[in-house]
C-alpha cells in the first residue's frame, strides 16, 4: 500500500527547516583567504579616513585669503617654496603669497587651507624662483579632502553577517584587518541514489542515465560558500543506502540525498529515516517541481532528501538547503531575493500547487520582465543552465497570461534577503 502524504506550504517547509538553524563556528582567516566569506564580527574603523587633510588633485596648496584680489585681468604671482608627493610631508610653513606643489593624496602643508588644480595655473621661472600665476579667487576648503570625511575612528562600517566583496576587502585592508573573523564553512555530504546512474565518463547503456544531480549539487554548495564531500552513487539497495547515509552523518555537518524520496517500491529514504531514528519534518510540499522534497532531523543534524528529477532537485536546494547553509556561515540575509515583474509568455495550464518556472530576466524601460527558458518539466536539465530566476505562478484554478504580474525569485543575486518568499494562500491545500 502506497504512503499517503499531506503537502504543506512552501513557507511552512522553509520555517520548519529554519527552526533548526544554527550558527557555525567562527574562525580567523588571512585577508588573502576571506573572499565571499561572511563577517562574524562588525568591521570597525581604527582611524579616521582620510587620516589627515589631503589633496584630491595634482595642484598647488596655498592660503585662500591671498587670492582675494585675483582675477583674469589681474593675475597674482605665488612663489612655489616646496614640492611634495603622496606619502611625503613638507617641513615648511606657508607664508603670504607662497604655494607648495602637491600631488594627489598628499597631506596639506601647515598654513594652507585650499588647493588650486594644476591645469588652472600658469607656471614660470624668474631669476631661479618658481612662480605660479593665479587668475581666480579661492575659498577656504576648496579642493580639500578633510580628515575623517570618509570614515571616523570607532565607526561601525560593515555589520556582521555581510558577505565580503571586493569593496569590503578594500575596507579590511584600509583598517588593518590582516586577519578576519568569519563563519566557518560547513561540509555538506552529497549522496546520489539510483541503480540507473552512470558517471560522466561512462558510455550510455539501455535504461541508464548519467548522474547530473550530484554534480549540480556540488556547484550549488560551492556557490553558497560551503564545502562538499561526495559519496559513491548508491544503487537502490536499502543496506547500501543506510550505511552510506550513516557514514555521511558522521563525517559531515549536513547531508543531502537526491532520489529515493518518492513512494515507489525502490524509494528507501523514508525507511532509512526510521532506522536512523530521524525526526521527519516534512515529506511533501505544495510546489511544482519538487513536491516530494523531504527533510529530517537527527541529533541536531539535518538530512535533506531532494528529488531525483534535476529541476526539482535544483529548486529544492535553492528554497530549503541554501538558506540553512548561508545562516550557518553567519549570513544575515540567507534567502533568495525576490521582486515583482511582468510575464512575457502565456501559461494557460492551471495547477493546484504553486509552480516555479525556470526563467530569464530582462529589463525594458525601467520595468522587469521574465520569460521561461526550455521545457517546464521536473525532469528537464537543460533549462537550468539558462535560468537566472524562478517565475512564480501561484496555485489555483486558472492559468496566467502574458502581461500578468508575478513574483520573480532571483537565482544569481548575491545580496540575499532577510525574509523568504511566501505564497499568497488563496485556497486550501
Amino acid at each position: 500500500m502506497l504512503e499517503r502524504r499531506k503537502p504543506i506550504w512552501v513557507k511552512e517547509a522553509i520555517d520548519k527547516v529554519m527552526e533548526h538553524k544554527k550558527r557555525g563556528e567562527v574562525e580567523t582567516v588571512s585577508i588573502h583567504d576571506c573572499d565571499e566569506r561572511y563577517l562574524a564580527s562588525p568591521l570597525i574603523a581604527d582611524h579616521d579616513v582620510p587620516p589627515f587633510d589631503r589633496s584630491p588633485y595634482d595642484g598647488f596648496a596655498l592660503r585662500a585669503r591671498d587670492t582675494k584680489n585675483a582675477s583674469r585681468e589681474h593675475p597674482l604671482l605665488f612663489e612655489v617654496i616646496d614640492e611634495i608627493g603622496a606619502g611625503q610631508v613638507t617641513l615648511k610653513q606657508l607664508g603670504s603669497m607662497e604655494a607648495v606643489r602637491i600631488m594627489t593624496g598628499a597631506q596639506i602643508p601647515e598654513g594652507a587651507d585650499c588647493v588650486i588644480m594644476l591645469e588652472l595655473v600658469n607656471e614660470r621661472n624668474e631669476n631661479g624662483r618658481k612662480l605660479i600665476e593665479i587668475k581666480r579667487q579661492l575659498q577656504p576648503g576648496d579642493n580639500l579632502s578633510f580628515q575623517g570625511e570618509d570614515a571616523q575612528k570607532g565607526t561601525e562600517l560593515i555589520g556582521k553577517g555581510v558577505q565580503i566583496n571586493p569593496g569590503i576587502k578594500a575596507l579590511l585592508a584600509t583598517f588593518g584587518y590582516s586577519r578576519v573573523k568569519v563563519g566557518k564553512k560547513p561540509t555538506i555530504g552529497i549522496i546520489a541514489t539510483g541503480s540507473e546512474l552512470l558517471g560522466p565518463e561512462d558510455e550510455l547503456e539501455p535504461g541508464k542515465i548519467r548522474d547530473s544531480n550530484g554534480y549540480m549539487l556540488q556547484s550549488q554548495v560551492l556557490r553558497t560558500g560551503a564545502l562538499y564531500k561526495r559519496y559513491e552513487n548508491c544503487a537502490d539497495d536499502l543496506e547500501t543506502l543506510y550505511h552510506a547515509l550513516k557514514t555521511a552523518l558522521e563525517e559531515c555537518d549536513i547531508v543531502i540525498t537526491t532520489g529515493g524520496v518518492s513512494v515507489g517500491d525502490f524509494d528507501y529514504m523514508p525507511e532509512i529515516y526510521k532506522r536512523l531514528g530521524a525526526k521527519l519534518l516534512f515529506n511533501k510540499i505544495a510546489m511544482r517541481p519538487g513536491s516530494v522534497t523531504s527533510c529530517a532531523e537527527i541529533n541536531g543534524q539535518l538530512l535533506f532528501g531532494l528529488s531525483g528529477n534535476p529541476s526539482a532537485c535544483y529548486v529544492g536546494f535553492e528554497f530549503f538547503v541554501k538558506p540553512y547553509i548561508r545562516y550557518w556561515m553567519h549570513s544575515e540575509l540567507p534567502y533568495n531575493r525576490f521582486v515583482t515583474g511582468e510575464l512575457k509568455a502565456d501559461f494557460p495550464k492551471p495547477n493546484p500547487f504553486s509552480r516555479f518556472i525556470r526563467g530569464k530576466l530582462s529589463y525594458e524601460e525601467g520595468k522587469i520582465f521574465a520569460e521561461p527558458v526550455g521545457l517546464d518539466k521536473s525532469g528537464v536539465v537543460t533549462s537550468i543552465a539558462w535560468a537566472d530566476c524562478l517565475i512564480v505562478l501561484p496555485g489555483g484554478t486558472r492559468g496566467y497570461q502574458k502581461g500578468d504580474q508575478a513574483d520573480i525569485i532571483l537565482l544569481e543575486d548575491r545580496q540575499g534577503s532577510g525574509v523568504p518568499w511566501q505564497e499568497k494562500k488563496l485556497s486550501k491545500l
